[in-house]
């Protein structure tokens, strides 16, 4: 009988066992889950910020070559710059500048290596910058989102519209920006609204609302307007 009751009694006891660490892992996986979806929304979420900065770098490097358009004698800065519906050279104008920026802060948004959605792209700012990198007054010249309407890219033939748009009247118009001594300080500045991707964004949402489940971005770059004489 005694053998027979510590027989019954291991059973209990293992199963009991069995149970408990049925409960404590049922309570342990939506922890390690939380875990592993933060983790792959911060890498989602880092990968979106290194591609906006990479695009702020390279639209302050295009528009520091490319200044006002022209260089010293009102000659043309870039002699492969053709028309774009006969693929005639033509001269390169201050009018092409900013699409040009434009142009080169599409290519790394709209890269294989990015993530980045471009409706989520708030603006694109062209603006004069002070000593201390900051916006001057009156200097900027906003680019909005507008899907293949935008201007069409200078300088190429058959050119792709842009997805953005800038003001029909620029505040800092390309004809303006000083390339000597001293010259001018050129900017970029991109605005992004980043949304969770992962389930974890469906929780969050339900818990915070739907303004929580996002995540505003920006980075500029500021770079001297190279000399062109």
């Amino acid at each position: 009988m005694n053998r027979s009751r510590g027989w019954v009694d291991r059973v209990r006891t293992t199963r009991d066992a069995r149970g408990q660490a049925l409960v404590e892992f049922s309570l342990l996986v939506p922890v390690f889950l939380v875990i592993l979806l933060g983790m792959l929304e911060f890498g989602f979420a880092l990968n979106d910020f290194m591609s906006i900065s990479y695009a702020s770098r390279e639209g302050a490097r295009a528009g520091a070559a490319l200044a006002s358009g022209v260089g010293g004698g009102g000659t043309n800065l870039d002699p492969s710059c053709v028309d774009g519906v006969t693929g005639s050279p033509r001269p390169m104008t201050s009018n092409d500048v900013d699409p040009l920026i434009i142009a080169a802060v599409e290519r790394v948004l709209k890269s294989p290596g990015s993530m980045v959605a471009l409706p989520s792209v708030g603006s694109i700012t062209i603006y004069k910058a002070d000593s201390a990198g900051n916006p001057i007054a009156n200097a900027s010249n906003v680019w909005r989102y507008t899907p293949h309407a935008g201007p069409l890219v200078p300088c190429q033939q058959n050119p792709p519209p842009l997805d953005f748009t800038g003001p029909a009247i620029p505040a800092w118009p390309a004809s303006s920006r000083r390339s000597g001594s001293p010259a001018d300080e050129l900017g970029i500045s991109i605005s992004y609204t980043y949304h969770l991707t992962t389930p974890l964004a469906g929780a969050i949402r339900l818990i915070g609302g739907s303004q929580a489940s996002t995540l505003p971005m920006s980075d500029r770059t500021v770079m001297a307007i190279e000399p062109t004489n």
